[in-house]
């Protein structure tokens, strides 16, 4: 009888010991996730200030903070030059295992990986792409009290003298801007490299070129734009998106409307470094999943005009994959593929 209690007492401890070890086994793997992020984080947009790179770094922060996603402190960096490349050469040379630098990114980081002029020899396949949360279009934009009144007679215009007319935008030659600025024309049948393009650091700075009469036209975010057409400033004369969009530019015929069959996205993201750690991925793939379906960034999205489009790194990475296919095309039809 005394060896059979001594048999369920022996057998008590051990199970006891297996089910704590178990337990701090368990605590262990389960608390090690939550431990990142332990110190501040940098979202870097590269280019300067009051571009849609700049916008959407900003918004970012600012509704991940308040909706308390992110305890840490955020910060925004402005790294201008190049339409982003010379981040990118920085970032993916000396940051790229720094799980606390993130950037902000729209379809440049493939552009400027493929053109010929200025590439950069880096891409989104030395990242880790973490979620894209927006996209935008392209507009075409004058000041209000400029002589172009329509989209026809600004490519009139270029058509009958190239030089005449400078055309400008927030990024490198053969970037974004760029190729949001010469769609119409190269559709229009006007040879895109004689067009007189001038390039700045970000939208901010071309709007500032634009209403300092320093460029005719520029090529720009359209969701950038909407205030200064509420305040009198510029008059869009149209947009690359597939139908009418909504809030200041709602009377803004798209370029297909113009019978020019022109359309560009823009969408935007967020990268992370290419050696990002397996704990940081997941945080950062929750948050931003959390984040889209959130009311307050539901909010900042209507405020800024922008759409909702939201895909997990997985499917982004995939649409990353097509969106170079598509824009390594274009490139190659405007003569500027590297």
């Amino acid at each position: 009888m005394v060896k059979k209690w001594w048999s369920l007492i022996v057998m008590g401890i051990m199970m006891f010991v297996l089910a704590a070890c178990g337990s701090t086994t368990t605590t262990k793997q389960s608390s090690k996730p939550s431990n990142y992020p332990t110190k501040p984080i940098v979202f870097v947009a590269p280019s300067g200030a009051g571009g849609g790179w700049d916008l959407t770094a900003r918004a970012i922060t600012k509704v991940l903070d308040e909706t308390n996603l992110v305890k840490q402190t955020m910060t925004v960096e402005n790294k201008p030059g190049g339409g982003g490349a010379v981040f990118m050469a920085e970032y993916a040379t000396q940051d790229k295992n720094n799980d606390y630098k993130l950037f902000v990114n729209s379809p440049p980081i493939i552009i400027n990986n493929l053109k010929a002029e200025g590439n950069s020899p880096f891409g989104y396949k030395d990242t880790t792409p973490l979620a894209q949360l927006t996209k935008d279009f392209g507009a075409i934009v004058v000041k209000e009290d400029s002589k172009f009144q329509t989209l026809s007679q600004l490519l009139d215009a270029i058509k009958q003298n190239p030089k005449s007319v400078t055309v400008a935008g927030g990024s490198a030659p053969g970037s974004m801007d760029h190729l949001v600025a010469i769609l119409p024309i190269y559709k229009s049948g006007i040879d895109p490299k004689v067009v007189k393009y001038v390039s700045y650091d970000g939208g901010g700075e071309a709007i500032a070129a634009l209403l300092g009469g320093n460029a005719d036209v520029i090529a720009t975010d359209a969701s950038s734009v909407g205030e200064y057409v509420k305040a009198g400033k510029v008059r869009v004369l149209a947009v690359s998106a597939p139908e009418r969009l909504g809030g200041a530019l709602k009377d803004v015929p798209t370029m297909k409307e113009l019978g020019i069959d022109a359309e560009f996205t823009i969408w935007r993201g967020v990268f992370g470094p290419k050696q990002m750690s397996a704990d940081a991925k997941k945080f950062w793939e929750d948050t931003f999943k959390k984040l889209s379906e959130h009311e307050k960034w539901k909010e900042e999205l209507k405020k800024q005009g922008w759409e909702a489009e939201y895909r997990g790194s997985e499917e982004f990475t995939k649409f990353l994959q097509e969106q170079e296919q598509q824009i390594s095309d274009m490139l190659k039809s405007l003569g500027m593929h590297k």
